[in-house]
Formats: structure tokens, C-alpha cells, sequence
């Protein structure tokens, strides 16, 4: 090598694959978390090789890296046959979305999202796995192409405008219920007073004796 340069880190480029927009569905998050499943199906020799660079999967050959180029390259290909169809994760279809975790919680319970099944994973360092719901990609499709967040979020807005409706009137029924309960158990007193029988002494007080 000559004085001077570099070796490169990354090293020589020998195949690339484009990630489409129908596989990304215009997320950034979607296209790593579709290069990271990629090289989970390498053997772990070769998993250094691929890289993601602007949406392009990448190959690369270190200098002094002696490494099964063709068998990788080959996964990768088999592997992107299908990439189209590979189910959505849920930090995917928020970010492609761009929904909040409650909203994904609360549509995919309503069933306004559909969930294509689950997945348990073991996450790295923790002991314990998690199962989570996948989607199909076709679906977020269609609810990204048809802006149903947008009317989702107005049928929300209105059902919790609704809810407090209800809400306000159950509560002035019950302050009209207590007060009438109050008003039973503690009569008004000139109510009392009127109601008394009038004695002597009262038509005395009143000059009707005089």
C-alpha cells in the first residue's frame, strides 16, 4: 500500500441490492429493520459484509478479510426475492404512519389495524422474550394510501367529545339526585315554620285578637 493512504474500513463494493419503496413503504426505520433481518439470515462470519447505505443494501469485501463472498451474496438475493412481503414490525408501522404507540394499541384493539399474527423474540442482554403483533405490509399500505389515520383520529375525537357528554350529564343527574336527597333530609325551615299549627299566642302576635 502506498505511503499516505488509507485502508479502507469498509472495504471493496462487489454486489448491491435497491430497496423499493413498495418494500419500505417510505420509511427510513423500515429499511434498516429490513437490512438488520437480512443479515440475521447470514452465518455470523458473514454478517459483516452487508451494510445499508441510502436505502442499498450493500456487500462488501474488507482488505485482508478472507471471507465466503459468493454464498453471502447469494442469501441476500434469495433473501430479497420475498422482501416485499416481509410482515411490519410495530416501531415500522408507527414510523411509516406516523402514529403514536397508544393509537396503535388502541386501533389494533378495535381492530382498525389487523394484525397478521405474532412474534416472540428474545431480546439481547434480557432474559426474558417478548411477543408482539406483526402486520402485513399491504395493509399499512392501504391505510397509509387512503389517510385512514386522519379519519380515525376525527372518529376519536368525536367519540371522546361524546364520552364527555354523557359524562357531564350523568354528573349534573347525580348533583340533582344528592340535592333532593338533601332537601328531604333537611326541610327548609320557613317551610316548617308554615307548616306548624297556629296557636293562640300566634293570632295574639298577629293583632287578630285585639
Amino acid at each position: 500500500m502506498p505511503a499516505g493512504q488509507k485502508k479502507d474500513p469498509v472495504g471493496k463494493k462487489l454486489a448491491e441490492w435497491p430497496l423499493t419503496p413498495a418494500a419500505t413503504l417510505g420509511s427510513s426505520m423500515r429499511a434498516r429493520g429490513i437490512f438488520l433481518e437480512i443479515r440475521a439470515r447470514l452465518p455470523t462470519s458473514l454478517r459483516k459484509l452487508l451494510h445499508i447505505e441510502s436505502r442499498v443494501l450493500t456487500l462488501r469485501l474488507p482488505e485482508g478479510v478472507d471471507a465466503d463472498v459468493q454464498a453471502a451474496a447469494a442469501i441476500v438475493s434469495k433473501a430479497m426475492r420475498d422482501i416485499e412481503d416481509l410482515p411490519v414490525i410495530p416501531r415500522e408501522v408507527e414510523d411509516i404512519l406516523t402514529i403514536s404507540s397508544g393509537e396503535r394499541h388502541r386501533w389494533l384493539k378495535g381492530g382498525r389495524l389487523q394484525s397478521a399474527g405474532t412474534r416472540t423474540v428474545k431480546l439481547r442482554g434480557r432474559a426474558r422474550k417478548i411477543t408482539f403483533h406483526v402486520f402485513d405490509p399491504r395493509h399499512i399500505e392501504d391505510v397509509l394510501d387512503r389517510d385512514l389515520v386522519s379519519v380515525w383520529r376525527e372518529e376519536d375525537a368525536a367519540t371522546r367529545a361524546e364520552n364527555r357528554r354523557r359524562a357531564a350529564g350523568k354528573a349534573a343527574l347525580k348533583r340533582a339526585q344528592r340535592k333532593g336527597r338533601d332537601a328531604e333530609d333537611h326541610p327548609d325551615e320557613s317551610s316548617c315554620e308554615a307548616s306548624r299549627p297556629r296557636g293562640w299566642e300566634d293570632f295574639d302576635m298577629d293583632g287578630l285578637l285585639r
